[in-house]
């Protein structure tokens, strides 16, 4: 097993990750920008390196920086977490080329999955189903009119290279197909340096499946089980689950997806922890979507429900052991859903809304997990993704689980900034939710249903005036772990 990991990320994932490695006593290296100087993992880790300025172009994306510090600090192997460069195929061969372990997947096979037409063209080798459309980029005006034409309006076009809902356009009508193109095509273009785009038909209101697998470097693949990630905003999740309310009604579609995920995966040469996703239509056909070659934000519900460690085994597998688990060993007990806390305001457009935490009560209890990044005292950049926190409830059944998460989102307290914990109570109080009658469509009619808010709370309107002000204070030092018998980079 490696004596000391480098995390290359921030916020509460490299917290979940120091907590990781030292209940595998494994040292651990936090990096950050000048806007993280004072962050949790910061202070949580064994060891920390200064990677720059706080635009992620200048610190976390920059892998001659990350590499460097892995090599001053003496780290072993790299954990990228999420986002960022955790599925930078180069980042990974430098990982190598510099002697260090990627804890994830072959840099191969992210590039691999990494291009969504190459993904869709090895899950249809691997007899997968896939959404009928163009299996690889569009290359003509023609070409794209005939394939809509074939397939039937709406049609969807998506980026080649990337997701989010970056690129993607929806076409109801062959008028509008040229001009999507050229917008799509754009959007793709700037947003990952790649302006490929193809076509496939829309799958209306379909359930975001997707199955984690997990494998050996030796052969060995197995998967566990479904998340449900249906309802989203904006092509972002908002709320997860396991298992997905959808296998109560067809048990053995877990199986059926479960399969053709370690197919898929097996295609891709795919080692380590990884996810396939799926659309699931009314009729519960299902279709593969694409492969996240990395660890998902969402991870604790599987964690929680199937009673394995996820982070614990991807560090494993990374130092060469077997995986000893076989796909007849997975259980999969009781119910976990997941709420994604934010830094933002719901009743704004969901606004992000950075600035100082000036109270934070975190709630506890039976079956409640929360992996959070951020302390009373901490202010939120503007730099990042403004995600503070995952919520986590498990409980013996659903409605046990909607219950407990209820309770702790009632003694979640965040106080200088607004967040969007109310947001989740009218989701979970749903009649809609209750019922597990989830699609990626779900909040379009939620909005309908849901009361208006009242009017916020003239001294919240505030703190938009004193958040500039607060971020352009000089980041405070590191605060040392006492316990760490590390050295520390200023």
């Amino acid at each position: 097993m490696f004596r000391k990991v480098l995390i290359a990320n921030r916020g509460e994932i490299a917290v979940r990750l120091v907590r990781g490695l030292r209940e595998l006593n494994i040292a651990s290296v936090a990096v950050y920008s000048d806007a993280d100087r004072a962050s949790l993992a910061v202070r949580m880790a064994d060891e920390a390196a200064h990677l720059g300025p706080a635009p992620s172009s200048e610190s976390y994306l920059r892998i001659d920086k990350i590499i460097d510090a892995a090599l001053r600090h003496g780290a072993e192997a790299i954990h990228p977490g999420y986002g960022f460069l955790s599925e930078n195929a180069e980042f990974a061969e430098a990982c190598t080329d510099a002697g260090l372990v990627f804890i994830g997947p072959p840099a191969e096979a992210i590039k691999k999955m990494g291009s969504k037409t190459a993904a869709r063209q090895i899950a249809i080798a691997a007899g997968a189903p896939v959404v009928p459309g163009t299996e690889s980029a569009i290359r003509s005006i023609e070409q794209a009119r005939a394939t809509a034409h074939s397939l039937g309006y709406p049609v969807l076009l998506k980026a080649s290279a990337g997701g989010g809902g970056k690129g993607m356009r929806r076409v109801d009508r062959e008028q509008d197909l040229e001009s999507a193109i050229r917008d799509a095509s754009s959007e793709a273009a700037h947003a990952f340096h790649n302006d490929e785009v193809y076509l496939e038909k829309l799958v209306i209101e379909p359930r975001h499946i997707e199955i984690q697998v997990l494998g050996d470097h030796h052969g060995h693949l197995i998967h566990l089980g479904e998340r449900e990630c249906s309802i989203q905003r904006r092509h972002q999740k908002v709320i997860e689950e396991c298992p997905s309310p959808l296998m109560g009604i067809d048990p053995g579609l877990r199986d059926r997806m479960g399969a053709a995920a370690v197919k898929v995966a097996r295609a891709a040469g795919y080692a380590n922890a990884g996810t396939i996703e799926f659309l699931v239509d009314r009729d519960r056909n299902f279709y593969f979507l694409e492969m996240n070659t990395r660890l998902q934000v969402e991870h604790p519900v599987t964690e929680l429900v199937t009673g394995l460690d996820l982070v614990s085994w991807q560090l494993k597998i990374a130092a060469g052991a077997h995986l000893t688990i076989e796909q007849s060993d997975v259980r999969w007990t009781g119910s976990a859903i997941e709420c994604r806390i934010y830094a933002e305001d719901p009743e704004n457009n969901f606004l992000p809304f950075p600035g100082k935490i000036t109270r934070l009560v975190e709630p506890s209890g039976p079956g409640i997990r929360l992996d959070s990044g951020v302390y009373e005292g901490w202010t939120v950049p503007f730099d990042y993704d403004p995600l503070l926190a995952k919520l986590v409830a498990w409980a013996p059944d659903r409605n046990a689980a909607i219950s407990r998460l209820k309770r702790a989102i009632s003694e979640y307290k965040v106080g200088g900034i607004r967040v969007n914990l109310a947001f989740f109570t009218d989701i979970l109080n749903d009649e809609a939710f209750a019922r597990g009658e989830l699609s990626t469509a779900f909040l379009d009619g939620f909005f309908v249903r849901r009361k208006p808010a009242p009017d916020p709370a003239p001294e919240m309107e505030a703190v938009a005036a004193i958040v500039a002000t607060l971020s352009r204070q000089k980041p405070a030092a590191p605060v040392v772990n006492p316990t760490s018998k590390w050295k520390w980079e200023q």
